[in-house]
């Protein structure tokens, strides 16, 4: 079934027009300097390339940060990115429908999809109002291969469930009710009996998918086709991934840190591939969730945290190391939590290497095993793809031989730190029901998971930076676990310290050392 995609705007769909304009000259002209090269080579080959034409209005979120709840954020920075796409696209727009190139815009940052022959390029290159081209290139997810089966029903929670101490927290009674988890992946199997009674679009006896699911595959897709207008898992991964932030199947199969919580996703891979477009889409999505027609965009259905086990690496061709920056620090500022798989490049330093992951933004994993090692394949930070030589991972969670959902109803076990990023969505939602004022909050959020975890240590030094020196480039601040009874930094008493009159302890003002 077709779907419109009205919520991006309409899309001009027909080939490129060749408008007599100057030939390529040399890559040392000024107009390519904001041309990533991978454009230059990829319409030298084939004469036309897939681009995000990034323009150089961006909104100011400032405010958000200064609001007093997540709800208040989310429209604010909701408002704020579209306004700003609405008032500043509008001429540059109109230049790419009368030449007739294949364009959709969109606000989670002030960009442009399209498909554009050279000397299309050339011109948006020359013009005052667009600050970078970045690559959209097809991204192979490197993603897990099943391992030999556990048992079919096990009798307690899973292992990394343990591990993160879930069933103490679930004791006092926070499971995560409350919360909304999102997931961007290969897609879910909606209606696997772990699944289904924490769909938010479930009620028990009906399926609504509206502000629900969102497919940012509009061709191809496999077995679930484009434009899937309810949850469809081509792979099993995304399915697995779900899995481990709320599964429960009500039995024996307790696979999920958060079992109270709800979930919504988006399907930002087909078979397994991905581009910056389809991982930047699935991010307005979940800012502002919408109809199955694109429509009616609302922040209020927003969820509090976004699992990304995904990455989009330089060998695929995304050379431009800060083409979903702004995205993702926009997503962040809305109140959402990113949380991002490190990645599976390891065990060289500086592996972590790919977006989502290197960014400050981002909330980033690494993996650990059952013996409370780090895994083998677990990417090593500082981030140097970038310059920044920041540290990551932020935190490590477990990963190697995760037993979780994947289609049809069946389980299976997955290695990766794909895996371990769920089990850190999955705490976050435990802690924002067990310390409802942490919803929203993603620096006070994030210093509670750091500040609770098991500080461990490794042998290796990346960067300088020791491995016995807490946080490491290893480990990060160490492997997750949830605390009972909350420590000062998960107590919004401790947290926050401007007193509070109005009963919403998320009107307090944030302060650190």
């Amino acid at each position: 079934m077709s779907r419109s995609l009205s919520v991006l705007a309409p899309v001009a769909v027909c080939s490129a027009l060749v408008l007599g304009l100057p030939a390529l000259g040399g890559r040392d002209a000024p107009w390519q300097d904001k041309v990533d090269p991978w454009i230059l080579d990829r319409i030298t080959e084939a004469g036309s390339a897939e681009l995000l034409v990034v323009l150089a209005e961006q909104a100011d979120l400032a405010g958000a940060a200064h609001l007093p709840s997540k709800e208040a954020k989310g429209r604010y920075v909701f408002e704020r990115l579209r306004e700003t796409a609405a008032k500043s696209q509008g001429p540059l727009l109109a230049e790419l429908r009368n030449r007739g190139v294949e364009h959709r815009p969109y606000w989670v940052a002030n960009m442009i999809w399209m498909r554009a022959d050279r000397a299309t390029i050339e011109a948006l290159a020359r013009r005052e109002d667009v600050a970078r081209l970045h690559a959209n290139p097809v991204v192979r997810m490197d993603l897990p291969a099943p391992e030999p089966e556990l048992p079919a029903a096990p009798t307690a929670p899973e292992w990394g469930v343990n591990m993160v101490a879930a069933p103490t927290l679930w004791a006092q009674g926070f499971t995560g009710l409350g919360i909304v988890v999102a997931g961007e992946d290969t897609g879910y199997d909606w209606d696997h009996p772990a699944l289904i009674g924490k769909y938010r679009g479930w009620n028990g006896a009906s399926a609504d998918h509206n502000f629900n699911w969102w497919d940012a595959i509009h061709s191809g897709g496999g077995s679930c086709g484009a434009n899937s207008i309810e949850p469809c898992d081509d792979n099993n991964h995304g399915t697995h991934t779900m899995g481990t932030m709320v599964g429960d199947d009500g039995g024996s199969n307790q696979i999920g840190v958060a079992p109270g919580a709800k979930w919504i996703g988006c399907r930002n891979m087909d078979q397994g591939n991905g581009t910056p477009t389809t991982y930047a889409e699935c991010f307005q999505f979940f800012i502002a969730p919408t109809d199955l027609m694109g429509m009616n965009p609302d922040p209020t259905k927003a969820p509090h945290v976004i699992n990304n086990s995904w990455g989009c690496p330089p060998s695929e061709g995304c050379t431009g190391p800060n083409v979903l920056q702004m995205v993702v620090e926009n997503v962040r500022a809305a109140g959402i939590l990113p949380v991002v798989s490190a990645g599976n490049s390891g065990s060289g330093c500086s592996s972590v290497d790919t977006p989502a992951a290197i960014y400050d933004a981002s909330f980033t994993v690494g993996s650990t095993t059952i013996s409370n090692t780090i895994s083998s394949f677990s990417s090593r930070g500082p981030v140097t793809v970038d310059g920044s030589n920041r540290l990551k991972p932020d935190v490590s969670a477990p990963g190697s031989s995760v037993r979780s959902s994947i289609r049809n109803g069946a389980y299976s076990t997955f290695s990766g730190t794909s895996m371990a990023g769920p089990h850190v969505a999955g705490v976050s939602a435990v802690l924002m029901s067990a310390s409802p004022g942490l919803a929203g909050n993603v620096d006070a959020l994030e210093e509670c998971i750091r500040q609770t975890a098991a500080p461990f240590t490794s042998a290796q030094t990346c960067g300088g930076v020791p491995g016995s020196q807490i946080p490491n480039n290893t480990f990060g601040w160490g492997r997750v676990q949830l605390p009972w009874p909350l420590p000062p930094v998960c107590d919004l008493t401790a947290l926050f310290s401007d007193g509070f009159e109005t009963g919403d302890t998320s009107v307090w003002t944030l302060v650190f050392p």
